[in-house]
């Protein structure tokens, strides 16, 4: 068993206060580095609406009295604060901390811009006790509670709960075994699955983790990672990990009001695809199986590389060396997940060609990465071979998915 290293060092403010979990089941992790952040509105999402979790914000590079400041009076007690001091502007260190300083049994971690919708952490926790699962992935919205962001796109069955928990497998004039089957897949009591329910398209830890799980798997976001700090953390538990998918839950509330977010800040691709690299390499990637490892290429492909093409659309952006580190990861990708490609439709065949292609000109380059996101031409639903137009990574299926998770209503809190 890996334990990851010891992180810089982290202290705790007990002179603000230093309330125990009580009956808390799961310690909430907030880091936040700037005390304009709307820490305030998180903190009071998690206490106000949901009971079985205590808070820990870890002030980045901050004194706990700027944070603290940020929050209400009524919540400021309230709050376990630690003080995390490293030089690397990267969340994965204060949120390395937290998790390493839980109390509870379980976990999470959580932006300073966002929030949780009423009756969240219950819902997860219920689905845990439900499923054995270590894992729970929630439902995510962004800016508003309907905005609903459709990943990962899971298997239908696992997005019409209220149609098969009516019906039951009893009523069902399916054979008995698979009317079984579809209602627990439905009711969301059946193990989420890496390949079928497309899990890698999700690309943060965020959810309910067992911190006995996380420990026994060595599991820590990438310390001082820019860019992709989490990924190769939220796709090993997809792959290795009993996981469990919230598909009718409370929401994840992502904010879009934070004033200094550096998502979309253009980086040396070196940098913005490094993470990418490293995740390719490690043993517990390359021992999957070619089905799961060519799901992981095909959303890492789509997201990551074709997403920091989409980002440089200034052709003067692609200098030789830029133009060969692309090629470098793309091909990477390729040997990692032979045939993964087949599944693209055409228009990603052709920019994923032009990726491996470094003599081809960066105008031409991100004239194809525009083609590619012109969604509903042929060339975007179509794969280049009949053979694949409907396979699970495809288009087609993946886009009725898409739709399918933004239309699922919320499960009514009992």
């Amino acid at each position: 068993m890996s334990t990851p290293p010891p992180g810089p060092p982290t202290t705790e403010r007990t002179d603000l206060g230093r309330p125990a979990p009580g009956a808390a089941l799961v310690d909430v992790v907030i880091a936040c580095h700037n005390p304009a952040r709307p820490v305030g509105r998180a903190v009071a999402s998690v206490l106000d609406g949901n009971p079985e979790a205590c808070v820990t914000v870890v002030c980045h590079n901050r004194r706990a009295e700027e944070i603290a400041q940020a929050i209400d009076p009524a919540h400021r007690d309230r709050v376990r604060y630690l003080e995390h001091r490293d030089p690397r502007p990267s969340a994965s260190g204060p949120f390395n901390a937290g998790i390493r300083a839980a109390r509870t049994p379980w976990v999470s971690i959580m932006g300073s811009d966002d929030s949780l919708a009423p009756g969240a952490v219950a819902s997860w926790l219920r689905l845990a006790r439900a499923t054995g699962a270590e894992f729970i992935v929630p439902r995510l919205a962004l800016g508003a509670p309907g905005r609903i962001v459709p990943t990962p796109a899971p298997r239908p069955s696992r997005l019409v709960a209220p149609c098969l928990a009516g019906l039951g497998p009893r009523r069902s004039r399916l054979p008995r075994p698979l009317a079984l089957r579809l209602a627990l897949i439905g009711r969301g009591l059946a193990a989420a699955s890496l390949v079928a329910d497309r899990l890698s398209y999700r690309s943060a830890p965020l959810g309910l983790m067992s911190v006995a799980m996380l420990a026994r798997e060595g599991l820590s976001l990438v310390e001082g990672a820019t860019v992709g700090g989490d990924v190769a953390m939220v796709t090993r538990m997809f792959a290795t990990v009993p996981t469990a998918y919230d598909s009718r839950g409370p929401v994840y509330l992502i904010g879009e009001d934070a004033s200094d977010r550096v998502t979309y800040v253009v980086r040396p691709l070196a940098e913005q695809l490094g993470f990418l690299d490293d995740l390719l390499d490690a043993d517990w990637a390359r021992d999957l199986d070619l089905r799961s490892r060519r799901a992981v290429a095909a959303k890492m492909t789509r997201i990551h590389l074709f997403g920091a093409v989409h980002y440089r659309p200034d052709p003067g952006l692609w200098t030789e060396p830029e133009r060969a580190d692309l090629q470098a990861t793309s091909a990477h990708l390729e040997a990692f997940a032979p045939g993964y490609g087949s599944v693209l439709s055409r228009a990603e065949t052709a920019l994923l060609r032009a990726c491996l292609d470094p003599r081809v000109p960066a105008g031409e380059l991100i004239a194809l990465s525009a083609a590619r996101r012109r969604h509903g031409r042929p060339s975007t639903l179509l794969t280049g071979s009949p053979l694949t137009i409907l396979a699970r990574e495809a288009p087609l299926r993946l886009m009725g998915a898409s739709v399918l998770t933004k239309m699922v209503p919320a499960r009514r809190r009992s």
